[in-house]
């Protein structure tokens, strides 16, 4: 049990929960480390190793067109967006490529679904995204690559911050770099007395409790 005083300090909180994603199996990153492109929400070594694992007979042309679907969307809203990325997760990517000859039309899978330990799981601190400014998430979970949750963390010792803190910041973090929210499922705010879980539309009213 940990027990709080003046001197836990948000970023106590941000390595004990490190510290647990590790004990659940997921590989941890620090940020600043990884050399990427910081326009880019993705990690982007991840996201390519992990389709290519995931589709092996499907050849390097249906990967690109994947990987280029992925990267590329439609002028639209971000809500409009996440919903196309939402399908994306859950059904695969459609792709056409040529096989002897012919044209063919396949399916590119994000995710494996019935054998998860085949997908790679990790979570990175201080992932830092550029897009109408700077911003840096204090934590990123990852699936094969894709940004699926946001986590943003309060100290529960700081008598100043009010419970939507870490919510406002995230709404902040949509309107500096939406793109990172594209491929959002959910976002996690807490301050480690109180978690709550809400999508892209949701109002502050509307996180719920994280019961577990």
């Amino acid at each position: 049990r940990i027990i709080m005083s003046k001197y836990f300090t948000e970023a106590d909180y941000e390595n004990s929960l490190l510290e647990l994603f590790e004990d659940m199996g997921y590989d941890y990153k620090y940020g600043p480390n990884i050399e990427r492109d910081f326009y880019s929400p993705l990690y982007q070594d991840v996201l390519e190793e992990s389709i290519r694992k995931l589709n092996p007979t499907l050849p390097y042309d249906a990967i690109k067109e994947a990987l280029f679907k992925l990267t590329n969307f439609e002028n639209a809203e971000l809500v409009q967006k996440n919903a196309v990325f939402m399908d994306y997760l859950q059904n695969g990517i459609e792709v056409k490529h040529n096989e002897d000859g012919r044209p063919k039309t396949a399916l590119v899978r994000l995710i494996n679904y019935d054998d998860p330990l085949q997908n790679q799981f990790k979570v990175c601190n201080q992932w830092t995204v550029v897009e109408h400014e700077k911003i840096r998430c204090d934590l990123v979970v990852f699936v094969n690559g894709l940004p699926l949750v946001v986590i943003e963390l309060k100290s529960p010792t700081r008598e100043e911050t009010d419970e939507e803190a870490a919510y406002l910041q995230i709404k902040q973090y949509q309107q500096k770099c939406p793109t990172l929210f594209v491929y959002n499922a959910f976002s996690v705010t807490s301050d480690m007395l109180t978690s709550k879980a809400g999508t892209i539309t949701s109002k502050a009213n509307r996180y719920m409790d994280w019961k577990s």
